[in-house]
């Protein structure tokens, strides 16, 4: 998929709503540095290509309910195109599991689970053995605490990909 072009405006737009979330027409306008229509104009063009999902709330979880938060290696038995589609069908439906992305390499996934204690996590793997996804072996790691969780920096991503394109 060819990127979209984006320029420097676009990307403070961007920043803006990933850092901030919830902003006000006039709040992101003057963030960005634009009057309020040509900004929600550039945001309505953003949100129509696609560029942005959503716009959520970044919760205290820890504040709100108990949980235990998991990160499980999974290698799959073999690597058959219908056994990753069974796989992350399954994954995709399962709300415990709030993060999955495939790797190269040792492991065919790492996965972030978030469950109300250890024993509901235990359960859910349990599920997922007895469901016949091709699981070969599965490793846990237990989250303890966090260390950083961010976004990443879009105009640092921005330089990257425009150096590239000039081949500078």
């Amino acid at each position: 998929m060819k990127p979209i072009e984006l320029d420097a405006i676009d990307l403070r737009i961007l920043s803006a709503l990933q850092d901030l979330g919830q902003l006000s027409k006039t709040q992101l306008a003057e963030r960005v540095g634009l009057s309020a229509t040509p900004c929600w104009v550039r945001l309505a063009r953003l949100k129509a290509a696609g560029l942005i999902r959503g716009f959520h709330a970044d919760l205290a979880l820890s504040r709100i309910a108990p949980f235990t938060k998991v990160v499980v290696t999974v290698s799959l038995k073999s690597h058959r195109k219908s056994d990753f589609d069974r796989f992350e069908s399954h994954v995709r439906n399962c709300p415990d599991i709030i993060d999955c992305v495939s790797t190269g390499g040792g492991m065919d996934y790492v996965m972030t689970v978030v469950s109300p204690s250890l024993a509901a996590f235990q359960s859910l793997m349990e599920e997922m053995l007895d469901a016949e996804l091709s699981i070969d072996r599965y490793m846990t790691y237990i989250v303890t605490r966090q260390i950083k969780e961010s976004r990443p920096n879009l105009a640092r991503l921005d330089q990257a990909r425009s150096a590239k394109t000039t081949g500078a």
